[in-house]
């Protein structure tokens, strides 16, 4: 009988792994969910830059008893762009959302928020991105659901759409109300 190399072996197993990880991957409650370790944790501090002329918040901010929206964008983002008048319509509803402006310069912030108006209660610069390092940021646009203690509820990567509002936007501000 011919000996087997585990060399041979190899290409059978490595497939075999990569199977069992997309069969696991198949099977997940929504398979284009990015994981986010922060959700059910308290939120990380925040320590931004003033954005001039605009309300700064900080880290108390996210702990006022107020259920709230912490939302990352940028100008250079054309997803940021379509999900804006979402957000303006949720802040025209009283529920309260803080910018991050994400590695952005000043001034194409500055016309960004005024070609397209500003639904932020307040708002700070994350020029460097360490801050989002420190939530998991994936990339912009992403929104939190932080509930009045400081907890995240929710993580959203993407722009928030008419549909993200009541299908997952809606139950995480209700269930952060709840807690």
């Amino acid at each position: 009988m011919a000996k087997i190399s585990p060399l041979m072996l190899a290409p059978p197993l490595i497939f075999g792994a990569f199977a069992v990880l997309a069969g696991i991957g198949m099977f997940r409650e929504d398979p284009n969910a990015l994981p986010s370790a922060r959700e059910g944790q308290t939120a990380p501090p925040i320590v931004l830059t003033e954005f001039p002329g605009k309300t700064l918040f900080d880290d108390a901010t996210l702990r006022d008893g107020e259920v709230k929206l912490v939302n990352y964008w940028a100008s250079w983002c054309a997803p940021c762009r379509v999900e804006h008048p979402n957000l303006q319509t949720l802040s025209d509803e009283g529920i309260p959302v803080y910018g991050v402006n994400y590695k952005d310069q000043l001034d194409n912030a500055e016309t960004f928020l005024t070609e397209l108006g500003d639904p932020y209660r307040a708002i700070g610069r994350d020029e460097k991105g360490r801050v989002a390092l420190d939530w998991g940021l994936y990339g912009v646009p992403e929104t939190y659901v932080i509930d009045g203690e400081g907890t995240v509820i929710l993580r959203f990567a993407g722009p928030i759409t008419q549909r993200v509002i009541e299908n997952t936007i809606r139950p995480a501000l209700e269930k952060a109300a709840g807690q």
